[in-house]
């Protein structure tokens, strides 16, 4: 069971990781935690949410992930860039 877990996982954070099919799988999550077909009916109570709840979970981190990459991404310095910081540093020999 933990392979059929582990197996999705790596699947859908690979999927997201695609920006091809990116929007696809978000839109077709939101869609499957709005329905009322599931792998466990939401009329159960504890257990009808807790698949909505992994999946929902697992969709706020890796956008998550995503954005905390994207943001660093834009703040680092391009490749022919000097920060002035660095510049002003000067060595001192003792």
């Amino acid at each position: 069971m933990n392979n059929v877990i582990a197996s999705f996982y790596n699947w859908y954070k690979a999927t997201l990781r695609n920006s091809k099919y990116r929007w696809v799988l978000v839109l077709g999550t939101l869609i499957y935690l709005v329905s009322p077909i599931d792998i466990s009916p939401d009329f159960l109570p504890i257990i009808g949410w807790v698949d909505d709840g992994l999946l929902t979970t697992l969709l706020v981190t890796e956008l998550s992930q995503i954005a905390l990459e994207y943001v660093n991404k834009r703040k680092q310095p391009k490749a022919g860039e000097t920060d002035a910081a660095v510049d002003s540093v000067t060595t001192v020999e003792v």
